[in-house]
């Protein structure tokens, strides 16, 4: 299965809202394989969305402790208890910061076939659906950083020019 770049922080796909999917079919399903294939072929990949590779579409692929799977059209239900750990981002290579985030999710979507799925995740399988469920809905992890460590992120994270 084809391997495909990931964009980078400033590429404007990353902010622009997924579309819900509609058609599963062989192109979904194609798409599913190459998000995985991608998210397998760097170390210490435990998540990747859709847009991420220029696809602006609601899939999400995931691979932590065990845990491996997609979900097409994800909807999270958050607990209250939050933690804060250091997060990173494939599209923001090398850059590790600080977030809080919920412990526990429940996922629900479908998978690349069309049929329900429900993941129950804690701790950082939890924060890798949040964070590649925000990428679905254009926001960025630094957007939940406050204004000054958003800025020290961004000075990081972005090639100076």
């Amino acid at each position: 299965m084809t391997v495909r770049p990931i964009r980078m922080f400033d590429d404007p796909v990353l902010r622009a809202v997924a579309a819900p999917v509609h058609d599963f079919d062989r192109e979904l399903r194609r798409l599913v394989k190459t998000l995985t294939a991608t998210m397998r072929a760097g170390a210490g990949r435990a998540g990747l969305a859709a847009p991420q590779v220029g696809e602006a579409v609601r899939v999400v692929v995931y691979a932590y402790d065990g845990k491996a799977g997609h979900l097409v059209n994800p909807r999270l239900e958050l607990s209250a208890r939050r933690v804060t750990a250091d997060e990173a981002c494939l599209s923001a290579p090398g850059v590790w910061w600080p977030l809080e985030r919920s412990y526990m999710v429940t996922a629900r979507g479908r998978d690349m076939f069309g049929k329900p799925v429900t993941v129950r995740a804690l701790g950082i399988l939890a924060r890798v659906l949040q964070h590649e469920v925000d990428h679905l809905d254009g926001v960025l992890f630094s957007d939940h950083l406050e204004e000054g460590e958003r800025a020290r992120f961004l000075a990081e994270a972005l090639p100076a020019g």
